[in-house]
């Protein structure tokens, strides 16, 4: 049973999502500030955490950037309808997804299942049966979901590691954002959705991964298409020209 901590300072909308979370199987904890989620978060990890921006004492910002601190578990964030910057910062912050307000029970547990499971996903085909990746100085081990660059760990969250191993399976192919949205974040093609979701993980990628973010070698821009990963010349193989 999966923990979900709901922060949320409107009474009777944490009341409402967690009833309908508590329903559908989930373990739930809520906090009414960013101060109590923080301590809450503090003294255990959930599984995943729904929070609202505007909060009293600590806002949702701040919040989402101390939950990275201490760990990669997702975070989904809960936003005023048209408050298209506040959903970018969160993005840019750590946040997995938004959820727009207002919205049904129903839309906020199919985005919850569908970032869980992206989350929990092994086995993507196209990934070599050792699970083990080297592209330079960047090693990405696909069964314990870690990357290193060097010696050092490269915390990525849940949605930036499944972004990462969707574009590594197909190196030297690029994805349409829309693709994208639909493999990792689970999007169906005719549902509207703001691309820049995507544009705003692979910046944080490259933030982490490449040695020159402004001129990235790995994780490549496709004009007029997406995104794509560097090809990866497997050992043996000669490099077709």
């Amino acid at each position: 049973m999966e923990t979900i901590l709901v922060v949320e300072d409107e009474e009777h909308v944490c009341e409402l999502v967690s009833m309908y979370l508590k329903k559908e199987g989930f373990r739930v904890e809520t906090a009414e500030d960013g101060v109590k989620a923080l301590a809450m978060i503090r003294s255990f990890v959930p599984d995943l955490v729904l929070l609202d921006i505007m909060l009293p004492k600590v806002d949702g910002w701040t919040v989402c950037k101390e939950i990275r601190k201490i760990t990669s578990a997702p975070i989904i964030m809960l936003t005023a309808l048209g408050d298209v910057a506040d959903r970018i910062t969160g993005l840019e912050l750590g946040a997995d997804d938004y959820v727009v307000k207002p919205f049904s029970p129903k839309e906020l547990e199919a985005r919850i299942r569908s970032v869980l499971r992206r989350v929990e996903k092994t086995g993507t085909s196209g990934i070599p049966s050792s699970g083990v990746i080297h592209i330079n100085n960047i090693r990405i081990d696909t069964n314990k979901r870690q990357v290193y660059k060097g010696d050092e760990r490269i915390r990525l969250t849940g949605m930036e590691f499944s972004l990462l191993e969707l574009l590594v399976s197909r190196s030297g192919e690029a994805f349409s954002r829309s693709e994208i949205l639909q493999e990792v974040w689970g999007y169906t093609p005719e549902r509207h959705v703001d691309t820049r979701v995507v544009d705003v993980h692979i910046s944080r990628l490259r933030a982490k991964l490449e040695d020159d973010p402004s001129n990235p070698e790995l994780i490549l821009t496709a004009r007029g298409t997406g995104y794509l990963f560097q090809r990866i010349i497997e050992p043996g193989e000669n490099e077709k020209v």
